[in-house]
């Protein structure tokens, strides 16, 4: 019985552990997250980009493959391209972003590389 219980809960706690990895490489590299500066931005390669709370991210790829994964390279209606968190909603995007300066899970991004799916863009204006 002891033994069964232990079990269970060493089994429960690798699932909870699981379920907390950070999610895409994206996530862990803070890809959509809001920032004043380049600095709030956590990996090298990225900067605040330009949008309404700032964004973290890449400028100027050109292709999905350019862009940590989870994320893809979109051309903005600005006609930059930029790597943009990939999602299946827009509770997706907004892990790290207050209400106000949401972004929105959309299908209507142009991919650079001409696929499908859909990306979290980030309110325009600063």
């Amino acid at each position: 019985m002891k033994i069964t219980l232990a079990l269970g809960f060493l089994g429960a706690s690798l699932l909870l552990l699981g379920a907390c990895d950070g999610g895409s490489e994206a996530d862990r590299r803070g890809v959509g997250a809001s920032c004043t500066n380049s600095d709030d931005c956590t990996e090298d390669g990225q900067s605040c980009l330009a949008f309404k709370g700032g964004y973290c991210g890449v400028m100027g790829c050109d292709h999905d493959v350019d862009c940590p994964g989870g994320s893809l390279c979109v051309t903005h209606t600005d006609a930059q391209n930029y790597c943009f968190l990939s999602c299946d909603g827009k509770a997706d995007c907004n892990r790290n972003r207050a209400a106000d300066i949401e972004a929105n899970c959309s299908s209507n991004a142009t991919f650079a590389d001409g696929g499908t799916g859909k990306a979290c863009v980030p309110p325009s204006g600063t």
